[in-house]
């Protein structure tokens, strides 16, 4: 095979050491270093001393992080690669031998990096994927909040509409603090809920006990927390995309995309989808959006979606499920699919392929 690159770097990363290969033509060698920064440095300039111009490593985890870090302050050229695309041949599994294995297929060409944005993204997608984990963690809290309230004989839940509105947190601090009047307690409801005082005070009647109060009061100042957390990480996102105000207000425009969902997606893929991904294809295959291929011997297998990027492809799926019911194009293509007795798994990932075509172009 031709050589393409004549100066090459192989890396088998691991938590606490990196095995590197250095293949030139002048010969291959092959040294073991810490992942503490000071030695990745001396890595570096190891590397930099072999006139090295392109490095090659497995996407292990966030262990490759640091090193390209590094590597992006020295302008040296590096490939992130799928483990899977990069396996050596069975029963030679060691950490030399994958390292040289890395060296060779890298110094060939036949590597295919995967998608790493640049810094300014990275940071902006670490900070959009720690918001939506708060908002996760505080909808696992909401539903905490309710398996106390059964265990307490409360059927709060029956009678509002969000468990966390204006008028059920006043009547759940209440009951923290020991109210047990469910008079008292029906009397906080506001606006539209006050119609349905007689309801609540039934509602509101239980039996509960001191170690319930206890949680119901830890989990509500928990849920106080991670709102005060999320209102902080939305005005550091909010600055960040500020300079992408014209792209996050092109994709809010498209139906069933929210502001929050357009920082995501942004996060995810942004601002120059197209040199990222030649066509809308690539990109439904990069979120993991298009089933399987699978045949052999004429016989069709499993045609399951493979893993992708499930942030991405979250967000996608969110979105098609807001627009099932709406009346805009989207959601008549997703009727008209059901007509034609399409599943409904494949007309909600048809609604998702339709909103990558609306992302790109």
């Amino acid at each position: 095979m031709d050589v393409i690159i004549e100066r090459a770097c192989g890396m088998d990363i691991h938590k606490d050491s990196i095995t590197a290969c250095v293949v030139t033509p002048e010969g291959k060698e092959i040294q073991t270093f810490s992942t503490n920064t000071i030695f990745l440095l001396q890595l570096i300039d190891w590397i930099k001393q072999h006139g090295c111009t392109h490095v090659a490593m497995e996407s292990t985890g966030v262990y490759w992080k640091p090193i390209v870090n590094l590597l992006e302050a020295e302008d040296i050229e590096f490939l992130v690669v799928n483990a899977k695309h990069i396996k050596t041949v069975p029963g030679r599994k060691t950490d030399v031998k994958d390292s040289e294995w890395i060296a060779k297929l890298l110094r060939h060409g036949l590597l295919k990096a995967n998608f790493i944005p640049d810094r300014t993204q990275r940071e902006l997608r670490e900070l959009v994927r720690y918001r939506r984990s708060i908002i996760e963690e505080s909808a696992r809290q909401q539903n905490r909040i309710q398996k106390v309230l059964e265990g307490a004989n409360i059927k709060l839940g029956s009678v509002v509409s969000e468990i966390i509105g204006d008028s059920s947190l006043e009547m759940l601090r209440a009951i923290a603090d020991g109210e047990e009047d469910s008079i008292k307690l029906a009397s906080f409801a506001r606006r539209t809920l006050k119609k349905k005082k007689d309801e609540l005070e039934l509602a509101l009647y239980g039996y509960i006990s001191p170690h319930q109060r206890m949680m119901l009061k830890t989990i509500l100042n928990h849920i106080d927390f991670l709102k005060e957390q999320i209102e902080m990480l939305d005005h550091e996102v909010a600055k960040r995309v500020s300079e992408y105000q014209e792209d996050v207000e092109r994709l809010d425009s498209i139906p069933g995309i929210a502001t929050l969902m357009a920082e995501q997606i942004l996060s995810e893929v942004g601002t120059n989808v197209k040199e990222q991904f030649p066509s809308a294809p690539h990109m439904c295959s990069w979120a993991g959006l298009v089933p399987g291929n699978n045949e052999s011997a004429g016989k069709r297998k499993s045609s399951k979606t493979r893993k992708g990027n499930k942030y991405l492809k979250s967000a996608l799926i969110e979105a098609a499920h807001s627009v099932r019911g709406s009346k805009n194009y989207l959601g008549a293509l997703y009727r008209r699919m059901l007509l034609e007795k399409v599943k409904n798994e494949q007309a909600l990932l048809s609604l998702t392929q339709c909103y990558v075509l609306l992302i790109i172009y």
